[in-house]
């Protein structure tokens, strides 16, 4: 698969934020569950440029965002389009993320954290290198939930 990560623009986060809905228990990822995480996607300003859209033959197949943790550290977001999930095409996904990440930030260490029911996505992450490094509860769409925090280390120790 041939992927390309570009800025995201405004008209995409809203394609994102209000047409893209996922299956249960995936609904959980639906950007419109949760009132706070809504109005940070689509406000441009807490955007900033860390959101790029995944493009497959300029048609938006999903999304990654880099965040800045730490000198080295960068922890990442994703999504992948609702109709694409659970299809064999996540390792591709992940991969081309990865490579951005490592090309653009030149990280020691990238994280992420996946709802832990999400095994699915756990068993991707795991495929491509991230370790399990701890549990948390998080308060989000209306309740506090498990989240697993993985961790892939770029650089041998």
């Amino acid at each position: 698969m041939s992927y390309t990560l570009q800025p995201m623009t405004q008209n995409q986060a809203n394609v994102i934020a209000y047409s893209w809905h996922y299956e249960e228990p995936y609904s959980f990822y639906d950007m419109e569950a949760d009132k706070e995480d809504l109005e940070e996607f689509l406000n441009p300003i807490s955007r900033g440029d860390s959101y790029f859209v995944v493009l497959e033959h300029d048609e938006i197949i999903g999304f990654f965002s880099f965040t800045s943790v730490s000198p080295g550290e960068i922890d990442i977001g994703l999504g992948m389009r609702p109709d694409l999930t659970g299809r064999g095409r996540g390792l591709d996904f992940l991969q081309a993320g990865m490579q951005f990440a490592l090309n653009r930030f030149q990280p020691t260490i990238i994280t992420l954290s996946v709802a832990a029911f999400n095994k699915r996505a756990i068993g991707t992450y795991k495929k491509i290198g991230f370790e399990k490094v701890s549990n948390f509860l998080q308060d989000t769409n209306g309740g506090s939930y498990e989240f697993v925090k993985m961790i892939y280390k770029t650089a041998k120790e």
